[in-house]
């Protein structure tokens, strides 16, 4: 009794406790959120979504206003992320952003293929030495959404009529070929199928590009978490309980393995051809396996747009990774984004900082935890900020090389 007594008298907060973290992995039974997470609040009454903890760690901070060296950025998104920007907005942000952050050039993945003049004119005149083209495919064209038997993809002549195009579009000033996620995952053939990622009619394409020196930026799968059930051990539960479309874990979907396995036998098959393995080829999390993937396939590169987050966390294997093979990563940013945005991959790249963000998002925006800076070596970061993208776009070049010159004059 004496004991019943003594708890009694015991803070309301003991016996909240287990509702505490209930709450902080699990969220509010009422599913509903708090609307500031500044504002007080009961310790029992805290979501997931609310928890913005704030590091008591005291280190090294180092505040980078721009690249060490004039950037190349291969991997942009300049209509898609900013469907309405005019020439003029445009121009805006290069001024506000890009100067700042030494950021010369962007190629942006956004030019439809036989369309392209829209994406070229806006992204022209006085923004040309800044920009970049790379063309992505119109696999479904006149056809119905509902009906894959009518995309163009699923025609005889589909193949025939894209390298036509891509002759065109060479001659017009794009420099090389985006393929998005959805080969694989989403485009259909004509029994309802998804499509494979090395299906052998689109063959004359990828050896055309390498015939036109154009560079095939492909985004194959997504990463490993995506691929998983959406439970307790899924380290990107939170990301994916506010995005459930981006998970694959269905069985109508294929596997990770199986579609990046198709990806190296498509980059095997078309030795002359140069792939850029968007996002790291989606295997960040397993960097040994991607080195030997590098090793095996010489006209294999990568670039780690929005990727920063992943090598972040490793940042031992991370650097060591990069360093190693320096000559076969490029930059890219998945951008525009903020200028804050930028900054922390100058610092990820150059500072040995520890433990801050890989995004200006509020909550993260890939996973709950915070990154380290790798310190690359100058070498490697002249390779990986703009000497690889020149290699494989030798048209960048003078463009450049006269927004270099600005810059170092800034």
């Amino acid at each position: 009794m004496s004991l019943l007594v003594d708890m009694m008298h015991l803070p309301l907060r003991v016996f909240a406790a287990p509702a505490i973290w209930l709450a902080c992995f699990v969220g509010r039974a009422d599913g509903r959120q708090q609307s500031d997470p500044a504002t007080p609040t009961s310790v029992d009454d805290i979501s997931i979504r609310d928890f913005r903890p704030r590091s008591m760690l005291r280190v090294q901070e180092s505040h980078l206003e721009h690249a060490q060296f004039p950037v190349i950025d291969v991997h942009t998104h300049f209509r898609f992320k900013l469907p309405k920007a005019t020439s003029t907005e445009i121009a805006n942000y290069v001024r506000d952003s890009l100067d700042k952050n030494h950021v010369a050039v962007c190629i942006s993945m956004d030019a439809m293929l036989g369309n392209e003049d829209d994406h070229l004119k806006l992204l022209g005149g006085d923004l040309a030495d800044r920009f970049g083209v790379f063309v992505h495919l119109d696999w479904q064209g006149a056809g119905t959404a509902d009906d894959p038997k009518s995309w163009a993809c699923n025609q005889v002549s589909f193949a025939r009529n894209v390298v036509e195009q891509l002759r065109v579009a060479k001659r017009k000033g794009c420099l090389g070929v985006k393929v998005f996620k959805q080969f694989g995952l989403g485009y259909l053939g004509p029994d309802g199928e998804l499509l494979k990622v090395d299906d052998p009619r689109f063959d004359p394409i990828w050896q055309v590009c390498g015939e036109l020196e154009m560079p095939v930026l492909i985004h194959t799968a997504d990463p490993a978490a995506f691929f998983e059930p959406i439970n307790s051990e899924n380290e990107r539960w939170e990301e994916l309980s506010r995005h459930p479309d981006w998970s694959f874990v269905d069985v109508k979907f294929p596997r990770r393995e199986e579609l990046l396995a198709a990806l190296l036998r498509l980059v095997d098959r078309h030795r002359k051809t140069k792939f850029i393995a968007a996002h790291c080829a989606n295997y960040a999390e397993d960097l040994e396996t991607l080195g030997r993937w590098l090793e095996k396939y010489p006209n294999l590169y990568i670039d780690f747009a929005s990727r920063i987050g992943e090598l972040g966390r490793q940042p031992y294997t991370a650097r060591a990774f990069l360093e190693r093979f320096n000559d076969r990563v490029l930059f890219g940013t998945d951008g525009p984004w903020p200028a804050e945005r930028l900054g922390y991959y100058w610092r990820f790249l150059e500072t040995f900082d520890e433990h801050f963000p890989y995004s200006e998002k509020q909550p993260p925006p890939q996973g709950l935890w915070q990154i380290y800076g790798v310190g690359l070596s100058n070498e490697s970061l002249e390779k990986i900020y703009y000497r690889n993208a020149l290699i494989l776009l030798p048209e960048l070049a003078e463009r450049y090389a006269r927004t270099k010159s600005k810059m170092i004059e800034w």
